[in-house]
Formats: C-alpha cells, structure tokens, sequence
C-alpha cells in the first residue's frame, strides 16, 4: 500500500511537471514575439577644430557665412544635429575678430549654430576676465544679440568655478529622445602657452581622470551617448601618435572622441570610440552619423553604428550666410582705413612655412622668422641677439597673389614686388605680445637656444627663430644638451665670429615679453627685461616702412646635424 501509494504521488508529480513545461512553451516564445521592436535614430555631429575665429575664406576656403550655409542644409536634411568645435574657437584671430576683442568670432559661431564647446590655451589669451566675456556673450538670450546661444564645457579644470561662471563639466542634449552627454577637456600644458597669470588659479588636472568622473556623472543625469571634445591632437601624423590617441586609449565608454590643437586630419577606432581630428580654421569639418537604437518612448539609446567623413568646405560652391556678412559688415568698414595702409614690399612671397615645408614653421628656419628678428634688432640697436617662438607666428607676411575680397590687400600684379599691408603684420602677430631686451649670460642664451630645439623632431611652438646669430644642434642628443656651437649673423650672413654660451659671456637679447616672462618653457626673465612699450607688431611695421623692399634669405641661421633632423621637402 505505501509503495504503491508512492508511485502514485510521483506519476501525479511527473504529470504536473510536464503540464508545467507544456505551459511554458507556450508562454515564453508568446512573450517574445510580443515585446516592441527597438527603433533606431540617426544623430549627426558636425564639428571643426582650432577654428581661430577664421570669419573670412582662408585660400577660398570656410569661412563663417561659407560653413554657416554648409552647416544649415546637413541640419535640414537631418535636424537631429549637434555643431560642436574643441576650444581655441577664438584667440590668435585673424584682425576682423582680434582687433575687437573676439566679439566677431563669438558672434559667428552663435550664427553658425554651434551648441557647445571647450577651452583650449588660446581661449586665455587675454586672461579670465576677457574670457569670461566671451562665456557670457557666447550664451546670452538678450534678443538683440544675433544667433543662438552656446556652452563651453571642461572637466578638467581645477578651480574654475573660482574664476568663471557659467561653465560645467558636461552638458546633455536630447535628440529624438535620446540624452547624449558632450563632456570637455582642455590641454593640460595651456597655462605654459600663453602668458603666465592668464589662468588666474586654474590649474589643468589629468584629462584622463576627468573624463572618467564626468562620464560616470552624465550617466547618472541619464545619458546614453557619450562625446569627449578636447583640445588634444595628433603631433606625429604619419603615426597617428599624440596627446588626443594617448586620451583615447586610456578611458572608456566614449562613443566618439574629437581633438583639436594640431591642424592634423584623423580619423581613427581606438578603444570603442571613433576618435577625429579636423585641419584648423575651417578648412576641413567632419560629419559623423551616429546609428542609436533605442525602445520606443523610453530612451536607453545604445550606438550601433558609427561612420564620419571630412569635408571641404569651399567658399564659392555655397550662398554665403547673408547675417554673417551682414554682422561683420560694420567691423570690417572701421578696419579698412587702419590696416588697409601698405607699409611696404617685399621681392618674393614671405610665407608661414619654414624652409623644411612645414607650413606653421615650427621646424626649421623661416623666412618670416628671419624678417620678425631683424626687425627687433633693427629696433633695439643695442640687442646682439633676437629670437622668437615660431607659434607666434600666425600667417604670411606678404599680401596674397590671389586676391581676396576679405583682406586688406589690393590685387598684386607682380610677384616680385609684393606689397604687405598693416592687414599683414596684424594677421602674422595677433597676440599685442611688446618687444623687450633681457641682458644675460651666455650660458642663459644657450638655454634659451636649447629650448627651441627641445622638441625635435616633432613640430612645437617654441621652436625658435633667430636673427644676429647662426647655431647647430644635435638633433640625437639628449634635450637640453644639444646645441654645438654658434656664431655671429651679420649683413645676413653667418661669420666665422664665434658666440660664447658660457657664464663667462654676457649679451642684450630681444624677444618678445611672452617669452621673457617664461612662455613656451623659455627660461623666465620676467624681473629683468626691458620695455620701450612698442608692441612686437609695431616694431614689424617700422621696420618694413624703413627697409623697403625686404629681400629675407634662409641663411642657414638654424643648422640641424643628426638622424632625426627635419627633412627639406
């Protein structure tokens, strides 16, 4: 009776569980064909790098009115659009935003859509106070100021909210119901590039650290999409190596990553993230499409798809933007009569571009830096020596051969007698840095010819340009021990007249006070130079007044011997 009572009760058991599993195979797969389909959307970023407040066409290229009417027909074609930019949007501008104190360029990107940004070294080239203008003009609703509003966003800013108001870590856009988080960064050697004190009490902290912390807090404020904007770059183009890939690689759950700082196009995967970088001042900007797969009224987008591409924004293939012209109408009315002034000629072309090709000539010698040196010992009659950091040399020196209707130049009908306007001289030195003298040792002027070789080969902006002297480096030797020997310029040519760098040595040294006060990494002489009060610009303009026509030479001032020595296109 028990056995048989037993069997029963585990036949009936046996019929339960199989009645169960028949019910649930009919349950589940009518649970998964009942749950909603995820939707997708396409979200589009459009972004360009080191913009510089580029308002006019560069070579028939951007431009603000030319990119505003790119920028509104991809808006129209998909109006889920973020326009983004990484810093040094203005600062070392062209003379239509600088002369202004960059209300120009700020103006024009509210014209030009742009959403959000960050800072880059340039943004403080004026300092906190100027900067905080910029911040509050660039979001104003006041009606009467044209465009629409936009950020700025950094993370990694120590002490900024001491300094500045109306900047955050990250800033969250909805777009077709999906959250997506702009998080900024800015370079952590800013404060090195432009002059001391311009930072207040912000200090640059780990851009890495940063990033992290805002990721993990716009996650929390419920964003889906995350994008990083830093103004970070590739400084070896053939690698792909720099600041912006060394960032990419070490955060995570990015989704795309833009750079900034180094005019270098790139486009890579690293880490889950498309990581770009545009050229600068609007002569490239990318479109990027992000596939989002989201449920339906609900959010939670997740990125299926990435895909970007460069494009060239040429000025005449488009109807420029009539409010940009319109806005920068009155500006460029009261410039004509001031930089429209030729101060004189030149006999050939006076380029950017050093003699190696590279164009912002930050790896040998220039003819501009030849011209900007003499031009300071022309000045300062008792200076043995000039030299200048090449990253403060923004533009040619000579009037274009292809006319513009946006500089200050007339047409140039002969290319050997080039003229150069104040337009010209404002375009090259934008910064307002003054010519100064520092009386030193011999031992100190070698150190300041050590820092200007410092970085090669790569490409940087305290590569130095000198005048009154011709130096050799090592370019294998260990930084700060590579210059060889050096000996006197003079007429414009190097003498067997060797200079001493030991302390025994004394000399007068022109430069400008950015660079005496520490800039660039120079040795810091800021208790010791000397000021007529002539801005370096304005020593440029006297100079070429007087000299006329100028007829620079590469005279071998900057001798290079090594493997690693830049090569000559």
């Amino acid at each position: 009776m028990t056995s048989w009572t037993a069997a029963t009760s585990r036949a009936r058991r046996s019929r339960l569980i199989v009645a169960m599993l028949a019910a649930l195979a009919v349950v589940v797969p009518t649970s998964v064909t009942a749950a909603p389909p995820f939707e997708q959307t396409t979200i589009q970023i459009l972004d360009i790098s080191d913009w510089h407040a580029q308002l006019d066409p560069s070579f028939g290229v951007g431009g603000a009115a030319a990119l505003s009417a790119y920028f509104d027909q991809h808006r129209a074609a998909n109006p889920n659009t973020l326009t983004i930019t990484g810093g040094d949007d203005f600062g070392a501008s062209p003379p239509i935003s600088s002369f202004f104190d960059e209300v120009p360029g700020v103006l024009g990107e509210r014209l030009m859509g742009i959403d959000v940004s960050t800072f880059g070294n340039h943004n403080f080239d004026k300092g906190v106070t100027h900067l905080q203008q910029m911040i509050d003009l660039a979001g104003s609703s006041d009606p009467s100021v044209v465009g629409d509003p936009f950020s700025y966003v950094s993370a990694n800013l120590q002490n900024r909210d001491d300094e500045l108001t109306g900047v955050e870590d990250f800033k969250i856009f909805e777009l077709d119901g999906v959250k997506v988080a702009v998080i900024g960064i800015t370079n952590p050697e800013a404060p090195t590039l432009v002059f001391p004190g311009n930072f207040g009490t912000i200090i640059p902290t780990d851009p890495v650290a940063a990033a992290m912390r805002a990721h993990k807090d716009a996650r929390k404020a419920g964003a889906d999409v995350f994008i990083a904007i830093g103004h970070l770059g590739i400084t070896d183009s053939a690698a792909g190596t720099g600041p912006l890939t060394e960032f990419a690689s070490q955060v995570s759950g990015f989704d795309v990553i833009f750079g900034d700082h180094t005019d270098v196009q790139f486009q890579a995967e690293i880490n889950g993230a498309l990581v770009i970088e545009n050229r600068s001042k609007g002569q490239t900007y990318s479109l990027t499409e992000l596939t989002v797969e989201k449920r339906p009224g609900k959010g939670n987008g997740r990125v299926v798809a990435a895909a970007s591409e460069f494009r060239v924004p040429t000025a005449s293939a488009v109807t420029p933007d009539a409010a940009v012209v319109e806005m920068l109408a009155p500006f460029r009315a009261a410039l004509a009569p001031i930089l429209g002034v030729v101060l004189g000629t030149a006999d050939k072309v006076i380029p950017r571009a050093d003699s190696c090709g590279r164009a912002d000539g930050r790896l040998c010698e220039s003819l501009i830096g030849n011209v900007v040196t003499d031009a300071m010992l022309a000045h300062f009659t008792d200076a043995d020596f000039a030299i200048t950091n090449a990253g403060g040399l923004r533009a040619n020196l000579t009037c274009p051969l292809v006319d513009s209707l946006t500089d200050f130049c007339a047409p140039q009908a002969d290319p050997t007698n080039i003229e150069i306007t104040r337009g010209q001289t404002f375009e090259v030195l934008p910064f307002g840095n003054f010519a100064v003298t520092v009386d030193m040792s011999g031992a100190e002027f070698k150190s300041m010819l050590e820092n200007a070789v410092s970085q090669i080969p790569a490409a940087n902006g305290r590569f130095g340009q000198v005048g009154g002297v011709c130096f050799t480096y090592d370019s294998t030797a260990a930084a700060g021990s590579r210059v060889t020997s050096a000996v006197r310029n003079v007429g414009g040519a190097c003498t067997a007249d060797p200079v001493d760098l030991t302390a025994a040595a004394s000399y007068t040294v022109a430069m400008n006070d950015f660079m005496a006060f520490g800039g660039d990494s120079y040795p810091s002489f800021a208790l010791r130079q000397e000021s007529d009060g002539t801005t370096l610009e304005a020593v440029l303009a006297e100079y070429l007044s007087a000299s006329s026509p100028v007829s620079p030479d590469i005279e071998g001032r900057i001798t290079c011997i090594g493997a690693a020595c830049p090569a000559a296109p």
